[in-house]
C-alpha cells in the first residue's frame, strides 16, 4: 500500500486471495502473479533501492529505525555546537537508506536555510579515521565554480555529518521531473507525470561544466564517483555537484547496479562517465534509459548528442572501455561552450592525504573489479543452467541417452559373442586336432588301400603318434573311408 501511495507507479499486484480457495490451479496462478509482481519491483531501479521493498524482502537485515540513529547523532552533535538548530526533518528526499536530512539554521540568523545530511559509513571506507576526518574537514575549504559550497562538516569513526546551504530550486533532477525539493524520492522520480527534455543550449551548458569539475577533480586525485542527476544543485545557469563526501565514507554508488556488469568499466573516472551517460540522457530526453546498453536512441535535438551518448551507453562502448573527461570535452557537443564564470578553482590537499586517497581509491578500484568478475561468473552459470533446462535441451539428451544405450547394449552383446566364440574355439582346439590328424591317417589307409588294390577292412587305426580320436572324430573317419571305397574322397580334395 505504501509503494503503491508513494510511487503512484500501476504496480501489477494480483487480486486478493478468496477466503477458502485452496486449489490447485488458483494458488498456481497467484505464485505466478505474485512472482511478476516482485520481479517488477526488483528490477525497478528507484523501488530495489527503496527501504520499504528492503524491509520487506530481508527484514532481518533492515530492522534497524535508521531515522532514530540519525538524530541520536546529530544531537550529540549539538552539544558541541550550540549554535545549530534543526527546523524540521526533510522526510524520504534522498534515496538512501543510512542517509537522513534535516532542514536547520542558525540561532542568530533565523532566516537563512540550511540542509544538515548524515550518513553511516559504508563498504568502500578505506581511509583510516584520523585521515577521514581530516579529509572531511578539509571539504569545506573547496572552492570552485561548480561545486556547492559546504558551510561544516565532521566527521567519526562511524558516521559524518554535513551542513550546505538549502536550495528552494532544488537539483538539476528537479528540474527535469519538475518536482518539489521537499517532496519523498519516490514520489517525486518514480512516476513523473511530464517527461520532457531539457533545451539544446541547456544540455551543453550543464554537460560542460559538469565535464569540467570532474576534470578537476580528478586531477586533484579527487575520487568522486557518486554523478547523477540529483547530485547537480542548480543556482541560476550554472550546475554545481553535490555529495563530495559520499567517496570518503566509502558510500556506493547511485548507478552501481549498472556499472557493475560490465567488467571495461573499472576505474573511477570511468565509473564518472558512465554516469555521465546516464545523466545526459536524462537531461535529453527527460527520463534515464530503460536498459543499458541502449541499442538504439530516440530522436534527440542535435547528432552530437547521439555521438556522445553513443560513446558510452552503446554495446560497443561497453566492450571496449569509457571514453576520458578530456575526450569528452573535445567532442564537438561541449567544445564550442564557452564558460563565463571567472572564479579560480581552489583545493589544496596534503601530499601525505593524497597518497591515502590514492590508496583508498586502488582498494575500491580492486573491489569493483572483483565483484565484477562475481557477477560475471554467476552471469555465465545462470545461463548455462537455463540452457540445460530448456525442453528443447532436455529432447537432446532423451535422444542422445537412448543412443548412447542401444550402443551400449549392442556393444555389449558383440563383446558377450565375441567371448562365447573364444570359449568354444579353446574348448574344442584339441578336438579339431585330433579330427584333422585322423583325417591323415585315412588318407594313410587311402594310400595303403590303393597300393594293394584289396578290400580293406575298415578297423584299421594307424596311429602316428597322436591320441585316440573320439567318438565323433572314428564316426567322420568312417565316413571319409566309405567315401575313399567309392571313390569321392579324391575327388572332393581336386
Amino acid at each position: 500500500t505504501n509503494l503503491f501511495t508513494i510511487s503512484t507507479l500501476s504496480l501489477p499486484l494480483p487480486p486478493k486471495k478468496l477466503i477458502g480457495n485452496m486449489e490447485r490451479e488458483f494458488i498456481a496462478e497467484r505464485q505466478k502473479g505474485l512472482q511478476a509482481y516482485l520481479d517488477v519491483i526488483t528490477t525497478h531501479h528507484i523501488l530495489s533501492n527503496c527501504e520499504l521493498v528492503k524491509k520487506f524482502l530481508d527484514p532481518n537485515s533492515y530492522s534497524v529505525n535508521y531515522t532514530e540513529i540519525a538524530l541520536q547523532h546529530v544531537s550529540m552533535f549539538f552539544r558541541s555546537e550550540p549554535k545549530w538548530e534543526v527546523v524540521e526533518p526533510l522526510k524520504d528526499i534522498g534515496w538512501r537508506i543510512r542517509k537522513k536530512y534535516f532542514l536547520m539554521k542558525i540561532k542568530n540568523q533565523p532566516k537563512e536555510r540550511l540542509m544538515l545530511s548524515w550518513a553511516d559509513l559504508g563498504p568502500d571506507k578505506y581511509l583510516s579515521d584520523k585521515d577521514l576526518q581530516y579529509a572531511v574537514k578539509l571539504l569545506s575549504s573547496c572552492s570552485h565554480p561548480y561545486i556547492y559550497k559546504i558551510t561544516f562538516a565532521t566527521a567519526n569513526e562511524s558516521s559524518a555529518l554535513v551542513i550546505r546551504p538549502f536550495s528552494e530550486k532544488g537539483t538539476l533532477k528537479d528540474l527535469i521531473y519538475k518536482a518539489k525539493p521537499k517532496d519523498p524520492f519516490l514520489k517525486k522520480y518514480c512516476n513523473p507525470k511530464k517527461i520532457q527534455g531539457l533545451e539544446l543550449q541547456q544540455i551543453k551548458t550543464y554537460g560542460r561544466q559538469i565535464l569540467e569539475v570532474l576534470k578537476f577533480l580528478h586531477e586533484k586525485g579527487f575520487p568522486y564517483g557518486h554523478l547523477h542527476s540529483a547530485n547537480v544543485m542548480l543556482d541560476g545557469d550554472t550546475c554545481k555537484l553535490l555529495d563530495l563526501e559520499n567517496s570518503l565514507l566509502g558510500l556506493p554508488s547511485f548507478y552501481r547496479s549498472y556499472f557493475s556488469q560490465f567488467r571495461k568499466i573499472n576505474t573511477l573516472e570511468g565509473v564518472d562517465v558512465h554516469c555521465f551517460g546516464h545523466l545526459l540522457y536524462e537531461m535529453t530526453y527527460g527520463r534515464p534509459p530503460d536498459t543499458i546498453p541502449v541499442d538504439s536512441f530516440p530522436p534527440a535535438p542535435s547528432v552530437f548528442v547521439v555521438s556522445v551518448l553513443e560513446s558510452i551507453l552503446t554495446c560497443e562502448a561497453m566492450k571496449n572501455g569509457m571514453p576520458t573527461v578530456s575526450r569528452l570535452l573535445q567532442m564537438p557537443l561541449f567544445s564550442d561552450v564557452l564558460l563565463t564564470n571567472s572564479e579560480k578553482p581552489q583545493f589544496k590537499i596534503p601530499t601525505k592525504l593524497k597518497e591515502a586517497l590514492k590508496t583508498s581509491k586502488e582498494c575500491t578500484e580492486k573491489r569493483l573489479t572483483e565483484e565484477q568478475k562475481l557477477i560475471h561468473q554467476h552471469r555465465r552459470l545462470t545461463r548455462a543452467q537455463s540452457h540445460h533446462g530448456s525442453e528443447e535441451e532436455k529432447k537432446k539428451r532423451k535422444i542422445l541417452a537412448r543412443k548412447k544405450s542401444k550402443r551400449s547394449a549392442y556393444e555389449s552383446g558383440e563383446e558377450h559373442s565375441a567371448k562365447y566364440s573364444n570359449s568354444n574355439n579353446s574348448g574344442n582346439y584339441s578336438e579339431k586336432s585330433l579330427l584333422l590328424h585322423s583325417y591323415v591317417n585315412v588318407f594313410v589307409v587311402a594310400v595303403v588301400f590303393c597300393l594293394k588294390r584289396s578290400r580293406v577292412t575298415i578297423s584299421l587305426h594307424i596311429n602316428i603318434g597322436l591320441p585316440k580320436p573320439s567318438t565323433t572324430a572314428m564316426v567322420q573317419i568312417n565316413q571319409g573311408l566309405k567315401n575313399i571305397v567309392s571313390g569321392r574322397f579324391f575327388s572332393c580334395l581336386i
